[in-house]
């Protein structure tokens, strides 16, 4: 038995549950389905049984300097002031990240100058425009080389753009947001209300079950544009990361941050670890026993269910551009978010970004 829809929205995370939102709000008939059990995509928790609260796929920061989306994520949640601070483990020491200019000053000399100069071709050339060598290699080469699982020289230069040497030493991840907290009762329920009243089907897999609706006015599809396609041009590369958490019921804190990068291979093949207790309020973290910490190893994942990160090279740009062509010359389809778009998002850019979709999409009827 087929059915028919309006809007069809493929995918819950939070560029699909924002348009669904957007335009259920504006009176349309919309259908959202969702492959996994659960919905809110990759923006997911829940609680240990040791009272702390773990970030299903990674550690997701909200921060924002936009007044429309604070006011917009504050609707289906309050949230608690919380600031990421992260550190990369270094000769055995935890030093800050973003790299503190103190640390290059002591360890470089006061007259340091980067390494390239120029116009940077890939990463490595971005990265070296940024700092000297030796910094270079300890804190960002085999990081990233891990991370993405190829040289670090075969890499787009614009993800250098994530990351600075911080003149002022401030260790806050991104001191410029305006708005950055975590939602107090978590980003499952978050993401609950956000759906609230709107139709979900999980565990459906959209792409094995086509037939079955039809969209009369949009498809809006959130998940891998490759996938969407059968991989008819190939396939585009995605890593996910594996996480193994390890429980320790007699020591309160073992990190002194929340997230301890691990750059170099000889420190393992894992990127870093996360002990989610630093991200709760401090009232609740006095009534947790023990804490979690979870180490997050990058892989490419062979299922699409478990890709998380775009690879940021110039195959896959060239191949996505290809699948992106052919997407929009269907009429109908609208294709979005981080995998839908081959491109990574932070919370807040990805919530801008759907919000305008919505108002396309109302604007056009």
């Amino acid at each position: 038995m087929r059915v028919k829809v309006d809007y069809l929205i493929v995918g819950s995370g939070l560029t699909g549950a924002t348009v669904a939102r957007l335009l259920t709000d504006a009176g349309r008939e919309v259908l959202v389905v969702d492959r996994r059990a659960h919905g809110g995509g990759n923006v997911h928790d829940y609680t240990h049984e040791s009272g702390i609260r773990i970030h299903s796929y990674g550690p997701h920061y909200f921060r924002t300097s936009s007044e429309r989306i604070w006011e917009y994520v504050n609707r289906f949640a309050q949230f608690y002031p919380f600031e990421a601070v992260v550190q990369s483990l270094v000769d055995g020491r935890c030093e800050n990240w973003p790299i503190a200019a103190s640390y290059i000053r002591a360890h470089i000399g006061e007259g340091w100058r980067p390494e390239f100069q120029g116009i940077p071709a890939n990463f490595e050339e971005a990265a070296l425009s940024l700092m000297p060598r030796p910094i270079y290699e300890k804190f960002v080469k085999e990081y990233n080389e891990k991370q993405w699982g190829i040289p670090a020289n075969q890499l787009a230069a614009d993800l250098c753009k994530r990351f600075d040497v911080r003149a002022d030493d401030d260790p806050r991840l991104t001191p410029r947001a305006l708005h950055q907290g975590l939602p107090q009762q978590g980003y499952a329920e978050l993401m609950c209300r956000m759906l609230e009243n709107i139709p979900l089907h999980l565990n459906y897999d959209y792409v094995h079950r086509k037939e079955e609706i039809t969209a009369r006015k949009r498809l809006v599809f959130t998940g891998p544009i490759d996938e969407l396609f059968e991989f008819a041009l190939g396939r585009l590369v995605y890593r996910g990361q594996q996480r193994a958490h390890r429980y320790l019921p007699d020591v309160d804190f073992a990190q002194p941050v929340g997230q301890v990068n691990n750059p170099l291979h000889a420190g393992g093949r894992h990127i870093r670890t996360l002990e989610w207790k630093h991200m709760m309020p401090e009232e609740l973290e006095r009534t947790c026993k023990g804490t979690v910490l979870t180490t997050e190893t990058p892989f490419t994942p062979a299922s699409p269910n478990a890709y998380e990160y775009p690879l940021p090279d110039a195959r896959n740009a060239s191949l996505y551009a290809d699948y992106r062509r052919r997407a929009d010359a269907m009429q109908g389809l609208l294709v979005c978010g981080r995998l839908g778009e081959y491109r990574y998002y932070d919370m807040d850019q990805a919530i801008a970004a759907a919000m305008t979709l919505a108002g396309q999409l109302l604007g056009a009827g």
